[in-house]
C-alpha cells in the first residue's frame, strides 16, 4: 500500500569523496515542479536525458544525465528522479541543495529502501539484503546477498508459511468436531504436514546459519603458552606482518586483531598474550585480557609446540578454557620434527581435532584453513547460500521451538493451534508480514544515506 502523504526526499546516493560520476536521488509523489525547477523541463520517462542542472536564476550548476521513473515503476514505488553528474563533493552538494530548496527534505539513512519496503516493492528480507550487498567484502558474500535480494530466501520462508497455514486450517476444522468424530486420515495428514514443515525448517535454519556466518564472520582466538608462535601464525594467515615476532617471552601484551577471508568466509583472528604465571603487572593485564577475549570467541585455536607435544602446561590451559566454546589444537613448528614423528593427542583430549603446521615454512596452512572453516561451522554449499542476519536465525529458532512444543501437545488441539500460530508469526517477522515498528526503525537506521 503506498505511503499516505509521503513527502519528497533527496540525498546524494554515491559514496563520499571524489569520483567520475556522482548521483543525487529524489523520491516522492508528484515531483514535477521540482523536476522542472532543476532541469527546466520534464525528461522522457525511463530515458537518459542529457542537460544542465539549473540554479534558481537559470544558471548551470552542473551538466549530466537525468533519469525519471514514475510510480509505481521505480525502486521506491514513488516518482524517482536520478541526477547523474560529476562526482566532486562541492558540485554534488550544490545539486542537492537545489533539490532541497525546491521542496525536498534530506533523506534519513535507509529511507529510500524503507519506502520500497513500505510500498510493497521489496519485502523486509530483500530490503536488508540491499545493505548486505553494499557491505559485502567478498565475492561469495556478494553472491549470497544477491540471492536474497532476488527473493530466494523469501520464497523459502513463504513456502513454509503456506504449509503452516494449511496445517492451521486443518486443525481449526478439526476443532469444530468432537474428538470421536475426527477421522484417522485427518490425524495422519496433520502429522505429515507437521513433520514436513519441521524438516524444511531445519534445512532452512542450517542454510541461514551459513549465510549469517558469511555475513558476520567468526571470531577466532589464538591462545597458548609464550613463544609457541602465535604471532607468527597470525602473520602467516594474514599474509603480512601485522604482529611483532620476538624470541623474548611475553612480547605480545595486548590483543591483536586481523580480519582475513578463507573461501570468502570472513574470520576475525585475534592474537593474545602467552598464557603463564607472570609477576610482570603489564603482562598479567595482557593475560587477563586474553582470557576475557576467549570467553567471547566462536573458536579457540590453542597453539602448541610440536617439538614438545602436549605438555602438562598445555593440558592445564585446555582445562581452563571455556567449556562451551569449540577449540582446535594446532601443533606449530613441525619443521623441527623428525620425518617419522607422528602427532597425537591422548586422553582425555583425544576427541579434540588437531592439525600440524609450520608458521615458519607455511607447511600445513591449507589444511589448517580447512579445519578452521569446519570448526566454525562452514560447509561448502553446492547451490550456494542466501544472506541471513542474526535476527533471521533467531526467528527461525523461535519457530522451531514452537513447532517442537506443538509436537508435545498434539492431543490438545487448542494448544497445538496456538503453537502453530506463534511459529507462523516468527516466520512472518523475517519477511516483514509481521514486524514491530521499532524493529523497522532499527533495521533501516543502519543503512547508508541515499539508499
Amino acid at each position: 500500500m503506498p505511503l499516505p502523504n509521503a513527502d519528497t526526499i533527496a540525498a546524494i546516493a554515491t559514496a563520499q569523496g571524489r569520483g567520475g560520476i556522482g548521483v543525487v536521488r529524489v523520491s516522492g509523489r508528484h515531483i514535477e515542479t521540482l523536476i522542472c525547477g532543476i532541469l527546466g523541463k520534464l525528461p522522457v520517462v525511463r530515458h537518459a536525458t542529457y542537460g544542465n542542472f539549473l540554479d534558481e536564476n537559470g544558471g548551470t550548476l552542473d551538466q549530466g544525465v537525468a533519469l525519471l521513473f514514475l510510480a509505481p515503476h521505480s525502486f521506491t514505488g514513488e516518482d524517482v528522479l536520478e541526477l547523474q553528474g560529476h562526482g566532486g563533493s562541492a558540485v554534488l552538494q550544490l545539486v542537492l541543495r537545489r533539490c532541497l530548496d525546491l521542496g525536498a527534505r534530506s533523506a534519513r539513512p535507509g529511507e529510500f529502501t524503507q519506502r520500497a519496503f513500505l510500498n510493497g516493492k521489496l519485502d523486509l528480507a530483500q530490503a536488508e539484503s540491499v545493505a548486505d550487498l553494499i557491505d559485502a567484502n567478498s565475492a561469495e558474500a556478494a553472491r549470497s546477498a544477491m540471492r536474497s535480494l532476488r527473493g530466494e530466501f523469501s520464497v523459502v520462508i513463504r513456502g513454509m508459511v503456506d504449509e503452516l497455514v494449511n496445517l492451521r486450517m486443518l486443525v481449526e476444522a478439526m476443532l469444530d468436531f468432537p474428538e470421536e468424530d475426527v477421522e484417522a486420515i485427518d490425524l495422519e495428514r496433520r502429522d505429515a504436514l507437521l513433520n514436513g514443515v519441521r524438516s524444511r525448517l531445519q534445512l532452512t535454519l542450517d542454510t541461514a546459519k551459513q549465510g549469517s556466518l558469511l555475513r558476520e564472520g567468526a571470531h577466532v582466538v589464538i591462545a597458548g603458552q609464550p613463544n609457541v608462535g602465535k604471532s607468527s601464525l597470525l602473520n602467516r594467515l594474514a599474509g603480512e606482518e601485522v604482529a611483532l615476532v620476538s624470541d623474548i617471552p611475553g612480547t605480545t601484551r595486548d590483543v591483536i586483531r586481523q580480519a582475513i577471508h578463507i573461501r570468502g568466509v570472513p574470520l576475525h583472528i585475534m592474537d593474545t598474550a602467552g598464557l603463564r604465571e607472570s609477576a610482570d603487572a603489564v603482562e598479567s593485564m595482557g593475560i587477563a585480557r586474553a582470557h576475557q577475549t576467549m570467553h567471547r570467541a566462536d573458536l579457540i585455536l590453542l597453539l602448541l609446540d610440536a617439538s614438545k607435544g602436549l605438555t602438562a602446561q598445555d593440558e592445564a590451559i585446555l582445562v581452563s578454557l571455556p567449556a562451551d566454546i569449540p577449540r582446535l589444537l594446532v601443533f606449530n613448528k613441525t619443521d623441527l620434527l623428525n620425518g617419522g614423528t607422528v602427532l597425537s593427542v591422548g586422553a582425555p583430549f583425544a576427541a579434540i581435532a588437531f592439525v600440524g603446521v609450520s608458521a615458519k615454512t607455511g607447511a600445513g596452512l591449507e589444511e589448517l584453513r580447512g579445519k578452521l572453516l569446519e570448526a566454525v561451522g562452514w560447509r561448502d554449499q553446492e547451490s550456494g547460500v542466501f544472506m541471513a542476519r542474526e535476527r533471521h536465525v533467531r526467528a527461525l529458532l523461535l519457530a522451531q521451538t514452537h513447532l517442537a512444543q506443538a509436537q508435545t501437545v498434539l492431543a490438545r488441539a487448542e494448544l497445538f493451534a496456538e503453537e502453530l500460530r506463534l511459529a507462523q508469526r516468527a516466520l512472518d517477522e523475517i519477511t516483514g508480514e509481521f514486524t514491530p515498528d521499532d524493529l523497522l526503525g532499527e533495521i533501516f537506521s543502519r543503512f547508508c544515506i541515499g539508499k
